[in-house]
């Protein structure tokens, strides 16, 4: 095997825009000090033979891990598949690539590449080479027609907790802390004792600096716009996902639910006004999800709809509505993120005549959201180990806990 040296090795095979753009890439990567703290967690699998997907919504910071990566280890390639479609099929070029040495190839937002599924299958089933590769799209294996599942070692990249915005913005590295380390009042008084000077940047997190490109911006909230229509018009419409007659429904369903108040949006609600139907209604529900634009809760309890209670992910809903006038939104915005980013389940609460409360269960624990005057009033009779209020501005007392302390739980 002719061993790879230098780029020049390459030049009789790889098309010269590849490796123009491969070595941007790597010049890019050395320009980033900070990594996200989900980059040890893909080095720890980089000796596996499972490719590697790291999957996220767009801005997440994707990009810039693979070119870090691509810094770091020798021997590694990248081509952005968002940017340029090769004219050599991917199984052809990681061929090449890898006789001539190349052990790592990266492959970023690989769902742009048509029947991508059947080109990495063939490279993972037929060559050595590593490797790794991201996607805007949680569809990258949920509606994939091959067998991916066993050979994709896939990994969640979330937006910052607002613990990983205290490493990008204040180069605070504070451990992480349990549920049960929030639940326990003595443990949290602990805690909160050791974190309490950074509790006022979380007004600041909640305002849209929870994504690594808006840290040295002050007029960021275009970009979050920008990003929503090319979710619209290039992953979805460019994917097939949805024809061009469902573009503009689709912002007006995003519109509608960020405008609304979190209690009363459903798919029938949604369906009324935005004039479609509820299966219509559903669907573009589930393709933004997907996108990680909105996220969907599903009740617990007897007797009730199992219609999901359908929430942005932050800052979304600031496209729609000023942060005083969202706030109560927001906050479980915030909420329902960090606990799924944790990996937890959970669930949404009804009262006792079924409306949507701003109420959430989680193992056996109930937890309330709201301003410093929530009160617990809905739930007396709902059984549960533990009643938690998480307050906005933070309040610790009894069974009070500051909402920004969710933050530190990723």
């Amino acid at each position: 095997m002719q061993k790879f040296k230098n780029v020049k090795s390459l030049l009789n095979f790889m098309e010269p825009e590849l490796l123009e753009l491969n070595e941007l890439a790597k010049k890019e990567g050395k320009e980033y000090e900070k990594k996200r703290f989900i980059y040890e967690t893909v080095k720890k699998y980089l000796k596996e033979k499972e490719i590697i997907a790291i999957v996220g919504p767009r801005g997440v910071g994707k990009s810039v891990l693979l070119k870090q990566l691509l810094n770091e280890l020798e021997k590694g390639f990248y081509i952005s598949l968002d940017t340029v479609l090769p004219e050599k099929k991917l199984f052809e070029i990681a061929k090449e690539l890898e006789s001539k040495g190349i052990k790592y190839l990266f492959l970023d937002e690989v769902h742009f590449y048509p029947n991508f599924e059947k080109e990495i299958k063939k490279i993972f089933d037929f060559l050595k080479i590593k490797l790794i590769i991201t996607s805007s799209s949680s569809l990258l294996l949920t509606e994939s027609s091959y067998d991916l599942s066993r050979r994709v070692r896939l990994l969640y990249m979330f937006p910052f907790s607002f613990r990983e915005f205290l490493y990008f913005k204040e180069d605070k590295k504070i451990e992480k802390i349990t549920l049960d380390d929030i639940v326990n009042e003595k443990k949290c008084k602990k805690i909160y004792s050791k974190v309490f000077d950074y509790e006022h940047l979380f007004e600041e997190y909640l305002q849209g600096r929870n994504y690594p490109f808006v840290l040295e911006k002050e007029d960021y909230l275009p970009l979050f716009k920008n990003i929503l229509n090319r979710i619209i018009t290039n992953d979805l419409l460019k994917r097939k996902r949805i024809p061009i007659e469902d573009i503009s429904l689709i912002k007006k369903m995003c519109s509608f639910i960020g405008k609304a108040e979190v209690e009363g949006i459903s798919f029938s609600s949604i369906s009324k006004n935005v004039g479609i139907t509820k299966y219509k209604a559903e669907k573009f529900v589930d393709l933004l999800e997907k996108a990680f634009l909105i996220q969907t809760i599903f009740p617990r309890g007897t007797n009730v709809l199992k219609e999901p209670k359908i929430l942005f992910t932050l800052p979304y809903r600031l496209l729609y509505k000023n942060y005083e006038d969202c706030i109560g939104g927001i906050r479980e915005d915030f909420f329902v993120s960090s606990i799924k980013g944790s990996g937890f389940e959970i669930y949404y609460l009804k009262s006792k005549r079924g409306e949507k409360t701003p109420d959430y269960l989680i193992q056996d624990v109930v937890f309330e959201i709201g301003g410093i005057s929530k009160g617990v009033t809905q739930f007396k009779g709902f059984k549960a180990k533990k009643k938690i209020i998480l307050t906005h501005p933070g309040k610790l007392e009894k069974d009070r806990r500051p909402l920004f302390l969710v933050g530190f739980l990723y």
